[in-house]
């Protein structure tokens, strides 16, 4: 429903007050100056989707009455004060200071178009546009905003709550204090730069991301590292991930509540209940970090929506695509094929995508499903064979306790997991099954021999790979011992 007002105050002011309290779902305001009698006019359009709309909460409801008190007050003062002359400038003048950085159109017999939408958005999150917001920058505007790319750093702290396996490092009164200080100092700067994005290649099966930051260099590095999506998708999804930049704010914010920072570099801090995560100083410089956290956030929205988020790396040779899971010291002999060092894919009935933005990114962003699953262990007792075939139950066996470099690491996720790994490997062993993905089970710490990635490509591709058999040791039993003390219920097709 849309209303139009030329030049009357009375009404236009009236009609707005009434609209306050209603649960409209949709606001938009605009202007448009006639061609013969320079005459302004100003419309306020409001919808309300029944089945879409949900009551707004108490502090949803306040600040939206705060923002549309100012909008009536303003255009009150605005109105009172135009002539013929300039019957538009006063009103433009007065909404500068919180408008939205965006193309203004001037054009004669079209609207000037003031959406208050990003505004309001932002508002939700606990920012405040004190001046301007930037939304969605390219790279060269970005700089020459001011944005360069700063030094990579690596090892900052990451301070993850609601991960399973073990304590939060960071609890729920730290990080909503830090939630606070942090939103309350990115409103008090002037500009405001906002990044969408996305976590996964695929947007049927990915996790939406909104960046906010007080600095245009947070945003280039952080636009390098999501999937580029639009506005309208972030804004308009169910659950989408935030992630507060605060690359000004003191270094001793994370002393003064408690947590762990690594000099005057910062620190990085998630909550996967809020669905949040802040980059306080030049955190937002360690990019493995920060993959790290999102990785946790977005694995529950991922999953949610039919995707199945492994920590696992995407080779591809020729017309074949592989995953590899394998340890950081062993992806060495299959460099020249990965398509990122990042692990990170999420796994779909459509394919296989990968979590973040990578160096091919421009050529291909999802691959077809995979021909060969590869676990690698590292094994120097001669117990386990160079490469042998496993069964669907050995796959999701040996998946589940990811042993590598001598110690246990279940479904291979080095980093914080927030979803259970059980879970995962049952639903890898369901999408083994589906699609009769064959897997194979690669010894690269086996003594004396040095394992190359292309002839296990080779070998693999061949299909001429025998079972696997262990060749002696209690390497079953330490497996086993560790499984059923670590989860309950492993299902029987599951073995060693």
């Amino acid at each position: 429903m849309t209303q139009f007002y030329r030049n009357r105050r009375p009404s236009l002011i009236s009609h707005l007050s009434s609209l306050i309290s209603q649960p409209y779902s949709h606001y938009s305001l605009f202007l448009r100056k006639k061609n013969k009698n320079n005459n302004l006019i100003l419309g306020f359009s409001f919808s309300q989707t029944p089945s879409l709309w949900t009551p707004f909460s108490a502090k949803k409801r306040k600040m939206r009455n705060l923002i549309l008190n100012r909008f009536i007050l303003t255009t009150s003062s605005s109105l009172s004060r135009s002539s013929t002359s300039t019957p538009i400038l006063p009103f433009l003048l007065s909404f500068r200071r919180n408008a939205v950085s965006a193309p203004l159109v001037e054009e004669e017999g079209k609207a000037l178009d003031f959406s208050y939408g990003l505004n309001w958005g932002l508002a939700g999150k606990g920012v405040i546009v004190k001046d301007k917001a930037f939304q969605n920058l390219k790279s060269s505007e970005l700089q020459q905003k001011g944005a360069t790319i700063a030094e990579s750093l690596s090892g900052l702290p990451v301070h993850v709550r609601g991960i399973l396996g073990g304590a939060s490092a960071i609890s729920k009164a730290q990080y909503g204090k830090l939630l606070k200080q942090v939103t309350t100092h990115i409103s008090s700067i002037s500009n405001i730069f906002v990044h969408d994005g996305a976590i996964g290649s695929l947007p049927k099966h990915d996790a939406k991301v909104r960046v906010i930051s007080d600095s245009p260099s947070a945003v280039l590095a952080l636009s390098n590292v999501l999937w580029e999506t639009t506005s309208r998708a972030v804004s308009h999804d169910s659950c989408p991930l935030t992630v507060y930049a605060a690359t000004s704010i003191s270094t001793a914010t994370g002393d003064v509540i408690g947590l762990e920072a690594r000099g005057n570099n910062g620190f990085i801090a998630a909550d996967v209940e809020r669905s949040s995560l802040i980059l306080c100083g030049q955190a937002f410089s360690d990019t493995n970090g920060i993959k790290e956290a999102l990785a946790a956030l977005s694995g529950p929205v991922i999953s949610a929506r039919g995707g199945l988020p492994l920590s696992t790396r995407l080779l591809v040779s020729g017309d074949s695509v592989v995953l590899l899971f394998a340890p950081e010291n062993a992806i060495q002999s299959f460099a020249d094929l990965l398509v990122s060092a990042d692990a990170g894919v999420v796994l779909s009935h459509e394919g296989v995508a990968p979590l973040f933005k990578t160096k091919k990114s421009s050529d291909v962003n999802l691959y077809k499903m995979p021909s060969a699953v590869i676990l690698a262990t590292s094994d120097s007792s001669g117990s386990i064979p160079s490469v042998s075939k496993l069964s669907l139950g050995q796959a999701a066996f040996h998946f589940l306790a990811g042993k590598q470099n001598g110690e246990f690491v279940p479904a291979y996720a080095k980093g914080p997991s927030s979803i259970d790994a059980l879970y995962l490997a049952k639903a890898l062993h369901s999408k083994l099954k589906d699609h009769q993905i064959p897997a194979f089970l690669v010894n690269v710490g086996e003594e004396g021999k040095t394992v190359a990635g292309k002839e296990i490509l080779k070998v693999v591709g061949l299909g001429k790979v025998a079972p696997f058999e262990l060749k002696g040791g209690d390497l079953k039993d330490k497996y086993s011992g560790f499984l059923s003390g670590k989860f309950q219920e492993i299902p029987e097709e599951f073995s060693f």
